[in-house]
């Protein structure tokens, strides 16, 4: 329990913390502001032009200036008059009625006060928004939906209220928007706003100047030494003539940096004025990683205890220039020794792989130790990744209630691939994926039997409501419904009755990313003795109701969660029969991932078990 009381006191602190510092920004009261003042600011307004007179009026600079004559102060006064209305405009009020008045310190208020008193009147709207077009964005037939998108896109409408700062807003919105596809040299040549204080409305115009549109030509790398600039082009995937877009060009920048190859790349496009527009050179700035690395690590999880782990990284293996990864993990329950060689990608982005993997492991009530060897060829993209590989298992499995070992050993050929559609990763809060694996093979060793194996799985989050915009501000309000957090698998073992697999090709449920309030691996099939061994079909489903916990009504980094999970497995479909999990949680996006911490009770078990899990993965 004290994980969940630290989780508890540390939003308590942030409770606290965040509403200490609302209390320490309010605007400085007169009382608060007289020690040392030669006069005091009182303002009398609605709350957000107070707030924006007190702490940006040239008036405040003077307060503290005890040796102001009154004719220095009343010539201020003037200019705090015209200083206040610039000030008023950029919230849109364009002819409000200010009144300042002087009154001498008296036995009650021994410093003078100066009193503004503002009526700022109406507000003045958007009465209509007129865009012209200019350059290569004008005519183009090809850029007819990017202008049309620019337009429906624009956020300060018609009938909005007019500031400052929206006005910049959605300008800075537009440019954007123009730059990032065909036209990175575009500009905003000119803008008005043209205000008519007495009708309270805003005529607004903007003019965009496309400039030329580009496609990108080839790769000007910066940076190598120990790479050559075919592996950049195959890991970026940047097609030479292909109309420029910013998307794209993030895209591979993240693909560089992903590979493991290089600390940091920047890509840009050439749009000085010395290039073609139709081949533009692509700009990619680089810093190799470090040609090893190791990282240690230390960490715990509730369903395994302590854990120490090694990882070492070679980018480029001598005699054959493969990435190598070794890890070793060493944690009460499942302790493993595994080591991954992988090719530079091909044109297609495809990449040869082998790995040999050695694990000791508790598997609910059996210890099993067990050999993977696996060799194949894989392609990750940003949405999909694809895997098709032979696999090797062999596993020796020991139960607690019986002295006798059970040695079973495969080969298989599989293929598996998974879909990623989300918004937001490490932090989704929409989409979906989805990912499926299937294989063949025989059993090894006795009697050779054939089977099959699949297994798929979802994930979606389904936002509850939407975010409407206020027709007075054009500002999206704020979703404090939360979001629906779904997922559910189902795997399925095909072969005759009496074949013997090995344990690590069986289904179990149950643990932190399964159904909580089970130990990890617990929920299998329950044998007469009472263990419990993998089993031949699964099937588990996870609904969570996922809510923003507001601190001073400003949604924080932290939410609330209610849920409900449910989980079988069997030897028969007929006899899969759920076990289910319920209950509260809390998740935290920290700098390092998204933080899940449960206090789940399982209704079979009929026990609380608490449940910690860092970051996010499909």
């Amino acid at each position: 329990m004290k994980p969940l009381l630290l989780a508890a006191a540390l939003l308590m602190a942030c409770s606290i913390a965040a509403a200490a510092d609302s209390a320490s920004s309010e605007p400085p009261t007169p009382a608060a502001a007289q020690a040392g003042a030669a006069f005091v600011i009182d303002i009398q307004a609605p709350d957000d032009i107070k707030e924006l007179l007190t702490r940006h009026m040239e008036l405040q600079r003077y307060r503290e200036l005890t040796d102001l004559s009154d004719d220095e102060l009343e010539r201020l006064l003037r200019l705090a008059d015209q200083d206040a209305r610039k000030l008023i405009g950029t919230l849109g009020y364009f002819a409000p009625v200010i009144s300042m008045e002087r009154q001498p310190a008296s036995a009650s208020t021994p410093w003078p006060v100066v009193k503004i008193i503002v009526a700022p009147g109406e507000a003045t709207r958007v009465r209509q928004v007129t865009f012209h077009f200019t350059g290569a964005i004008a005519t183009d037939a090809a850029a007819t939906a990017q202008r049309e998108q620019i337009q429906a896109n624009w956020s300060l409408r018609a009938g909005n209220r007019f500031t400052q700062t929206a006005w910049d807003a959605a300008k800075l919105k537009t440019l954007r928007q123009l730059t990032t596809q065909r036209f990175p040299a575009g500009r905003i040549s000119a803008s008005l706003a043209d205000i008519d204080p007495e009708a309270a409305q805003a005529h607004l115009e903007i003019t965009l100047d496309s400039g030329p549109a580009y496609r990108t030509g080839g790769l000007v790398v910066e940076g190598l030494s120990r790479y050559d600039a075919e592996l950049v082009q195959r890991l970026a995937r940047l097609t030479p003539g292909a109309d420029y877009s910013q998307a794209e060009l993030v895209a591979a920048q993240q693909r560089l940096t992903d590979s493991g190859y290089f600390d940091s790349a920047f890509i840009t496009i050439d749009s000085s004025a010395s290039v073609s527009a139709d081949a533009a050179p692509v700009l990619v700035k680089l810093r190799e990683a470090r040609l090893q690395k190791l990282v240690l690590g230390l960490g715990a999880s509730t369903d395994s205890g302590a854990r120490l782990s090694a990882e070492h990284t070679h980018h480029k293996l001598p005699g054959i220039d493969w990435l190598a990864v070794s890890k070793l993990k060493l944690q009460r329950d499942d302790s493993s020794l595994g080591s991954e060689l992988t090719s530079p990608p091909d044109t297609d982005n495809w990449r040869w792989a082998t790995s040999v993997l050695l694990q000791d492991q508790l598997l609910g009530t059996q210890d099993v130790t067990s050999v993977q060897l696996r060799g194949g060829r894989n392609q990750r993209s940003l949405r999909i990744d694809r895997n098709l590989y032979l696999q090797y298992d062999w596993s020796d499995t020991l139960d607690a209630g019986s002295p006798q070992r059970v040695i079973a050993q495969s080969i298989s050929a599989n293929y598996a691939f998974a879909v990623r559609y989300y918004d937001n990763l490490p932090f989704p809060s929409s989409g979906w994926g989805w990912g499926a694996e299937a294989g063949g093979g025989t059993t090894l060793g006795g009697q050779a039997q054939p089977y099959a194996r699949l297994l798929t799985r979802w994930q979606g989050f389904l936002p509850l409501g939407t975010a409407a915009p206020d027709p007075g501000e054009g500002q999206a309000t704020l979703n404090s419904a939360g979001r629906l957090s779904m997922r559910a698998s189902a795997g399925a073992i095909i072969a005759k009755d009496g074949i013997s697999l090995p344990s690590t090709q069986l289904f179990r449920a149950g643990g932190d990313n399964s159904v909580r309030g089970y130990g990890l691996n617990d929920i299998g099939v329950t044998q007469a003795d009472g263990s419990v061994e993998g089993g031949r079909y699964l099937a588990t489903g996870s609904v969570e109701w996922q809510r923003p916990i507001r601190i001073n009504g400003v949604a924080s980094d932290w939410e609330s969660t209610v849920f409900l999970d449910a989980g079988a497995v069997a030897n028969q479909p007929s006899d899969l029969t759920l076990q289910v999990g319920v209950g509260i949680g809390a998740r935290w996006n920290s700098p390092v991932g998204p933080l899940q911490i449960d206090l789940a009770y399982g209704v079979d078990a009929e026990r609380f078990r608490l449940h910690m899990n860092l970051g996010f993965t499909f």
